[in-house]
């Protein structure tokens, strides 16, 4: 949801409104599949990362706003709670050097970021949960001072009608009942954009799908949340969890989470903004005055602004995304399954394995998706979940393995493939992917190593666990900033 919104009550005209233009959008947008002239001749792939802030001690640095205004940079924008922020980074092409870009920008800017943070007592890292937070953290006046946080808020927990709920049975157990949302604002992630034409839409979407756990598995950097260690990748359920409009009993009848993996593979994209429309009441009713009938049978590139915003508030973990650009619309694929960190070396190694193989499962001659039901798809990103790199995954042709055996043999050579027919050059195939491969021989993504290091601290010297955690942040920090891969970090001695 990253529309600024000021209003903050709704009426039953409001949302009955709201239901006919969205559907009307829907109309529209119908038509402009079998119509529009859509860009992706010259297909562009974006990147957002969220930051956590952390004071001398590693604790949460609650100043977002202050963090913003001395960064001074429009790529730096708010997030929920107040100790996040994000950086979205212009969008560009994968071939010529596109990734290596990317890696570029994205250190220059937040090294840049980092000096002017450190003059209100703020450092930037990036990780899926800061390990640091604690109950006092996660409370409703941490929100950020943006209406739309506020507004969303009581909007979540209107339609839900009580508090949340947030149970994670993991390596321990955690059980929360939170007044607000801010938990939400613990899962710190990476989003990576991928432009596709209409006709493209269905294959890459299907195919993120597919990769979903292996994505997590090896990617997983969140293994604590309020000082337990639970799942490896404990933000996909606390995100669940913290965004549930739904009481007990919607859930027992079968109602739609709004943070949701999806029920079945797709033959387009109407698909799922349908499924959005016919499953999920309006969060946020707001009325543009844009007719956008009117402005498609005027040759003009209607916004679909309702459309827009009500697919902002479903969470699905690969998001369909309309945009309009210089009067001309284009569809993304906007994958959010990732964590932030642990470095942007990382970060980018993860991002060619999600490109690289998309690419490589969406062209191939055999569908993925026509050898593998939608639930083992889910049921290997739950694992993920949970596990890891320990994760056992399915795989057409090869049955259950272990993840890091799967992409070992079978998904690093698609990967390659894939980024080769981007135009991405050997040497940073290689050098990435290198990074993946590493990561399943040694066993070591940011999850284990965060999890090893707190260990080493907690179950060996005379530090608590709050201090233990801490002392764990700083080390990964110093060793975030000197941007090698996680599988090569030291434990402390």
């Amino acid at each position: 949801m990253g529309e600024d919104v000021a209003k903050h009550e709704f009426t039953r005209e409001d949302r009955t409104r709201y239901r006919t233009k969205v559907r009307r959008c829907l109309d529209v947008f119908a038509r402009m599949l079998r119509e529009a002239r859509f860009d992706f001749e010259r297909p562009m792939t974006g990147l957002e990362i969220e930051i956590n802030l952390i004071d001398e001690h590693g604790d949460p640095a609650m100043k977002n706003h202050e963090a913003l205004q001395v960064i001074d940079d429009p790529d730096f924008v708010t997030e929920l709670g107040q100790w996040n922020i994000e950086i979205n980074v212009a969008p560009r092409r994968l071939a010529g050097g596109g990734i290596t870009s990317f890696e570029e920008t994205v250190r220059r800017s937040l090294n840049k970021a980092e000096e002017k943070a450190r003059e209100i007592g703020a450092h930037m890292v990036i990780n899926g949960i800061l390990p640091t937070l604690r109950s006092k953290h996660v409370t409703p006046d941490q929100l950020s001072s943006n209406p739309r946080y506020a507004l969303l808020n009581e909007q979540v927990l209107a339609a839900r009608g009580e508090d949340l709920q947030i149970s994670i049975d993991g390596v321990e157990r955690l059980h929360l009942t939170a007044s607000s949302i801010v938990p939400e604002a613990a899962c710190t992630s990476t989003q990576l954009h991928l432009q596709v034409s209409p006709e493209q839409f269905p294959a890459y979407w299907n195919a993120a799908q597919a990769i979903a756990g292996v994505q997590v598995a090896v990617g997983a950097n969140s293994p604590f949340f309020l000082g337990k260690e639970l799942w490896r990748e404990t933000r996909i359920a606390l995100f669940q969890q913290a965004t549930d409009t739904r009481g007990d009993e919607l859930k027992a009848q079968g109602v739609r989470p709004r943070v949701w993996f999806g029920e079945r593979w797709i033959n387009s994209i109407f698909d799922l903004f349908e499924e959005n429309v016919r499953y999920f009441p309006a969060l946020l009713p707001i009325c543009e005055e844009e007719d956008p009938l009117a402005v498609l049978d005027h040759g003009d590139t209607p916004a679909l602004s309702e459309l827009k915003l009500h697919n902002g508030t479903i969470y699905r973990w690969n998001r369909p995304v309309y945009d309009v650009v210089r009067d001309r619309p284009h569809l993304r694929v906007e994958n959010r399954v990732l964590p932030a960190g642990p470095t942007i070396v990382d970060t980018l190694a993860n991002g060619a394995l999600y490109f690289g193989l998309v690419r490589a499962l969406a062209e191939d001659e055999r569908p993925l998706w026509s050898q593998m039901s939608f639930q083992a798809a889910e049921e290997n990103f739950n694992a993920a979940s949970r596990n890891g790199m320990d994760a056992q995954m399915y795989w057409p042709g090869v049955g259950t393995v272990p993840v890091v055996e799967l992409v070992l043999r079978r998904l690093l050579p698609l990967a390659h493939e894939g980024l080769i027919r981007w135009g991405v050059d050997s040497a940073e195939r290689d050098r990435l992917l290198g990074v993946i491969e590493q990561r399943c021989l040694t066993g070591v993504n940011g999850a284990t190593w965060q999890a090893r290091e707190f260990h080493r601290h907690y179950d060996h010297t005379h530090l608590d666990r709050a201090d233990a955690l801490r002392t764990m942040l700083r080390s990964y920090v110093e060793l975030m900033h000197a941007n090698e891969p996680v599988h090569t970090w030291p434990l402390s001695s």
